[in-house]
């Protein structure tokens, strides 16, 4: 008998939709030329290279398509904001802010500029799993050219104050420019958010936002950065002038034209798609509670994606669980799928204040298109049973267990 396949790890990545692989065809065989070449088959190339910018740049409200730069993935297009924008201010000042619950695509690059002289205070995101505008506002100072914080987390689904942010660097960067101090850069990794919250580029007040086509049904190896007019980027890559000379190579011209159409659909279905996601989520850890003892939900007392689900289970070694799920068909991660392999716990809840043996013991469940209440039926006629199983293996548990008999 085939055992049943539940796919809960959309925030690690998510299948190709169909539509997105047709539109993307006609670009892995006849329209094949490199979209900087002058003859007829290059400018084809480029007409639809600038046709998906076109459509990008509209969906996420950019003044110009020209604030569309394309790059190979979110990754990259993190370390080009934080690591290009600093670089472009950095005989302007030295501080750049970000949070704690940061993607390590933001954390890493940030240490990079640590390493090189920068000054880097990390805001603390508290029990809830957000930031607060405020305190990270009061850790500005005159030599504070850059602030980073995410959208939505990648663990928690935790979604962030971007708006109110934005407000708020708006209003401190008209002080500043009466003190003839540096202007300070604001961006967003909103690679979690993309094609399931609305992004607007211009209402949120961001300098740099970045996306990446496979977190929204599109392909893998493509992403992008929007770059508000007239702010500063220094490249990383050298050698050729694509990308308005700030991301050297070839455009990845099928990866483009899929993630314009995947970036299309994501928001086109979003509203339905985001309510059913939600009554599933909430189905979920409605079950979870009412049949697993000991379990928190981590975050859920804030506004989150309405596809992600962090629960810690206590005297739960997490990847043991996970493996044990494997085992029964279901997919799910122990936390970023960047950072698997790593044995230190979460560092996100370690900014939440989570204590690291409950840490441990976390899952982060995410729902897709192709999920229904069968899958969350199924998942739960596992779960309780592996749960179980793994407790009576932790002498913590048992010890107690027995504490409570007596």
């Amino acid at each position: 008998m085939t055992k049943k396949r539940v796919y809960l790890d959309h925030s690690a990545t998510t299948p190709m939709d169909t539509g997105v692989f047709e539109a993307m065809k006609p670009f892995l065989g006849e329209i094949f030329a490199n979209p900087s070449s002058v003859h007829s088959f290059g400018q084809e190339a480029k007409k639809h290279l600038e046709e998906a910018r076109d459509k990008i740049a509209e969906i996420l409200n950019a003044e110009s398509s020209r604030e569309i730069i394309f790059t190979s993935c979110g990754t990259e297009s993190n370390n080009l904001a934080v690591k290009g924008a600093a670089g472009a201010c950095s005989g302007k000042g030295g501080h750049v802010i970000t949070s704690s619950i940061e993607h390590h695509a933001v954390l890493n690059p940030c240490e990079h500029l640590q390493k090189n002289g920068f000054e880097i205070t990390l805001a603390e995101a508290g029990a809830r799993g957000t930031v607060d505008p405020e305190k990270i506002m009061n850790a500005v100072t005159d030599r504070t050219v850059m602030i980073s914080v995410m959208f939505a987390n990648n663990e928690t689904g935790a979604v962030q104050p971007v708006k109110e942010l934005g407000r708020l660097i708006a209003e401190k960067n008209e002080e500043r420019a009466a003190k003839k101090l540096p202007k300070i850069v604001f961006h967003t990794d909103a690679v979690q958010a993309a094609g399931k919250l609305k992004i607007d580029a211009q209402e949120l007040g961001v300098d740099f936002l970045s996306i990446s086509a496979h977190k929204f049904y599109g392909p893998k190896g493509v992403g992008c950065l929007y770059v508000r007019r007239g702010a500063k980027l220094e490249p990383l890559l050298h050698g050729g002038h694509h990308e308005r000379n700030l991301r050297a190579g070839t455009e990845n011209l099928a990866g483009i034209v899929g993630m314009a159409k995947a970036l299309e659909l994501a928001v086109l279905g979003m509203p339905k798609e985001q309510e059913r996601l939600a009554e599933l989520r909430d189905k979920f850890e409605k079950s979870l509670k009412k049949e697993i003892p000991e379990v928190t939900i981590n975050a859920a007392g804030v506004e989150r994606l309405s596809s992600v689900t962090s629960a810690s289970f206590s005297c739960v070694e997490g990847e043991a669980l996970l493996l044990s799920l494997d085992l029964e068909g279901i997919a799910c991660s122990t936390g970023s799928a960047c950072a698997s392999g790593s044995l230190e716990p979460s560092h996100v809840l370690k900014a939440m204040g989570v204590d690291p043996a409950l840490a441990q013991g976390t899952l982060r469940f995410s729902f897709g298109h192709g999920n229904t209440e069968d899958d969350v039926d199924y998942v739960m006629s596992v779960l309780p049973a592996a749960v179980e199983k793994l407790r009576k293996m932790s002498p913590i548990w048992k010890n107690r267990k027995t504490a409570e008999k007596k």
